[in-house]
């Protein structure tokens, strides 16, 4: 998998999890501790905490993300953000005084192990991938 691909999957992930979170059914209703902004406040897969601006984050990280996958270096640029952003929301959801993003964004629970686990493959991808042409490749 090259860099580009990566940002047009993660681009599509993000989409259908963003949109997911407004889909009854998908996310059973819940109320969040400490949380200013309900609306559409559930658990998405009946694991995940989002919300309304949770979800609109989502989407907009996919739509970067499908955007970014027409480039090396824009997909580049949007792995190593997506690596640091989601290193911080892992941090912050470890932080009881900011596992709801300052009110806004539920980020504990489930959402702790997954924002680990997408830094650490926006990373490899963002850092660490180093990608290689055809003609290089041969020889």
């Amino acid at each position: 998998m090259n860099i580009q691909t990566f940002a047009r999957i993660f681009g599509i992930v993000f989409l259908v999890v963003g949109i997911g979170g407004f889909i009854p059914g998908i996310t059973q209703p819940h109320d969040h501790p400490g949380l200013v902004l309900e609306a559409a406040s559930g658990m998405e897969l009946g694991l995940f905490p989002v919300n309304a601006l949770h979800n609109i984050v989502h989407i907009l990280f996919g739509v970067w993300g499908l955007f970014a996958a027409g480039s090396f270096s824009a997909a580049r640029t949007y792995a190593r953000v997506v690596a640091i952003a989601y290193a911080l929301l892992m941090i912050m959801g470890l932080i009881p005084a900011t596992n709801t993003t300052f009110g806004l964004v539920p980020i504990y629970g489930h959402d702790i192990w997954l924002h680990a686990l997408l830094a650490a493959v926006a990373a490899y991808f963002g850092f660490a991938y180093r990608e290689t042409s055809p003609a290089a490749a041969r020889t």
